[in-house]
């Protein structure tokens, strides 16, 4: 009899930490001291808090061991599994988990729920992402899985599933925000013997991996979804377009597709209804373009993924000319919740005119690095502050930068800005697909719109004259003015480029490449200023407006300094004041960073 269950992380962030090898040493223990048939080891999807990682939960105490190595196992298995004393120093435990166990008078840490990191969220595309194993298809069916595919074929018609999604407000979770179940209208609308369904799965933002922990963590969740979406629109195939650099998460899928066609939720006559779907899977070569509708299509088709021009729209003409409609993974993910419990539920989560929650990939300066999925219209304060942990190391919080290399930086002013899809696009970014990325003070604003723009000019696919020149003129500019050569002509230009770009591009990709330009002009053109009339970088990060001194008062005369530089830049004798010759100092750091007494500083 089963009397404890131990849930161990298997998305790619803890594998990457070693969680298979604890999946291994804690198989051996149990073995050992007799247990494995008492103790069941599920493997998970991502529980959220990847900075803590590799994860360990053991129920049905809910106790949240964190960083757990190989070498803690025998620990764990010896005093909690087999005497029942929780072992306290791998427990996480923060402020608000500390206080919610002292108000309960329990001597055990406080569950995962009653910490900040989790307290805010609502969890619903991820609801079952750290909960069951996602290679079992018996446990996805135990969480109410493929019910909503049944309630759909056996009492909806196509035309019933489709107004439940309008009324529900489900936005499209991949970075324009188009309303979901119009979408799916239009398609159902426009008449064809073949139609398709597709996912968007090549998730191409640097730091998001929302939809890479559905696939690893809830595959049956976008299987039974895209099924609903077949039915509602009339087509009997569909396609998963995932990048081949998530290799578990397409190991899962596939997994979940084998056992989905075993178990009669895909193929012929499904549920005996006459409905017959199957799914197909493609790999993306992980080229960023291909996350455009268009341009993802056409990569299907065996073609070089470029965009074309719309209209017509996909749900018109789309895969092989057919209509298709594509959506991406966290879309997906919450259809069978709607359905299930209905488009008021839904619609009651969120704001007036973005529904829901939103899952968001939150990394960077922030203490709680990880994924999060908090309602519509939770501020960006709540999400930094609570959630994240705060800015570590005493620094202060700068900018966030949301919708990755199409979206915008939002200054701390902004702080308390609720996110959603409207308020977003109003002050100068954009929701995307769920990056959300965290600066701090010793951020520069500029070399940041420069990251991405370095990006967006790599990962053109050229087809269009604004995009593939006017992103390399763009960056051009910007790499003059870190480099100490700036003009303040160069701002104007920078602007007149950036909105030629936006209004004369083809797709997606070139239309919003110039929004990390656009936004940090917007909110911190002091920073350009200063790098082109004082030639300085105000955070000190652009090398070649840099400058290394040592300061005679606090120089020991030790020549650490001196043997760590790799120019040969630091001239001074046994316990004489060192001095940097700036013609020779290539501004590596590696001075700074050896001096015991503080007495290089940077500016």
């Amino acid at each position: 009899m089963i009397r404890s269950h131990v849930l161990i992380c298997g998305g790619t962030g803890c594998t990457s930490s070693g969680s298979a090898a604890l999946r291994e040493k804690l198989a051996e223990e149990l073995k050992v001291k007799g247990l494995d048939e008492e103790v069941k080891i599920v493997q998970t999807g991502c529980f959220g808090l990847c900075a803590l990682g590799p994860i360990m939960i053991v129920y049905p105490e809910g106790t949240f061991y964190s960083m757990v190595t190989p070498d803690d196992i025998p620990e764990i298995v010896e005093e909690h599994l087999l005497k029942g004393r929780i072992v306290d120093r791998l427990v996480y435990t923060d402020d608000a988990s500390k206080t919610a166990a002292a108000e309960s008078d329990v001597a055990a840490p406080a569950s995962l729920n009653d910490t900040a990191f989790y307290k805010k969220q609502n969890r619903v595309a991820l609801r079952n992402c750290g909960v069951i194993n996602p290679e079992s298809i018996d446990e996805y069916i135990a969480m109410d899985g493929y019910f909503a595919l049944a309630k759909v074929l056996r009492e909806m018609t196509p035309e019933q599933v489709i107004d439940t999604i309008n009324a529900s407000g489900l936005r499209g979770r991949g970075g324009g925000g188009f309303p979901t179940g119009r979408k799916w209208q239009f398609a159902r609308a426009s008449v064809s013997d073949k139609k398709y369904v597709v996912c968007n799965a090549d998730e191409g933002d640097p730091g998001a991996f929302m939809d890479r922990s559905v696939l690893e963590g809830d595959p049956h969740a976008l299987i039974e979804a895209m099924a609903i979406a077949a039915y509602a629109i009339g087509a009997d195939e569909g396609w998963v377009y995932v990048r081949a650099e998530y290799p578990i998460a397409v190991k899962r899928l596939q997994i979940a597709i084998a056992q989905a066609r075993e178990y009669g939720l895909l193929g012929k006559d499904i549920f005996g209804t006459g409905f017959n779907f199957d799914l197909n899977i493609r790999l993306g070569a992980g080229a960023f373009v291909c996350g455009e509708e268009t341009a993802l299509l056409t990569s299907i088709e065996g073609n070089r993924g470029e965009p074309r021009t719309r209209p017509p729209f996909p749900a018109v003409k789309g895969l092989w000319g057919q209509p298709t409609i594509v959506n991406n993974v966290e879309t997906y993910a919450n259809i069978a919740q709607i359905i299930l419990k209905g488009a008021d539920w839904f619609a009651s989560m969120g704001t007036e005119t973005s529904k829901g929650t939103k899952v968001f990939a939150l990394g960077g300066k922030i203490t709680n690095t990880g994924l999060v999925e908090i309602p519509m219209g939770t501020t960006l304060r709540e999400v930094v502050e609570e959630i994240g942990g705060g800015v570590p190391n005493g620094k202060k919080f700068k900018a966030a930068q949301t919708g990755g290399p199409s979206g915008g930086c939002i200054p701390a002013s902004l702080i308390d800005t609720p996110i959603d899809y409207d308020n977003l696009i109003k002050i100068g970014s954009m929701m995307g697909s769920g990056g959300l990325i965290v600066m701090d003070e010793d951020s520069c604003m500029v070399d940041i719109a420069k990251f991405f723009l370095e990006f967006t000019v790599d990962e053109s696919c050229g087809k269009c004259a604004p995009c593939r020149i006017g992103t390399v003129r763009l960056l051009e500019i910007l790499n003059k003015i870190t480099d100490g050569n700036g003009e303040l002509e160069d701002l104007d230009k920078l602007e007149e480029l950036a909105n030629y770009i936006k209004s004369a591009s083809l797709c997606g990709l070139g239309q919003t490449a110039p929004n990390p330009v656009i936004s940090t002009l917007r909110y911190f053109r002091d920073e350009y200023v200063s790098h082109i009339v004082d030639k300085k970088c105000p955070a000190g990060v652009c090398k070649k407006l840099l400058s290394y001194t040592i300061e005679e008062d606090k120089c020991k005369g030790c020549t650490l300094c001196a043997r760590q530089c790799p120019a040969g830049a630091i001239i001074g004798k046994v316990k004489e004041v060192h001095v940097i010759d700036q013609a020779k100092c290539v501004k590596c750091g590696a001075c700074i960073e050896k001096c015991k007494f503080g007495a290089i500083i940077k500016k």
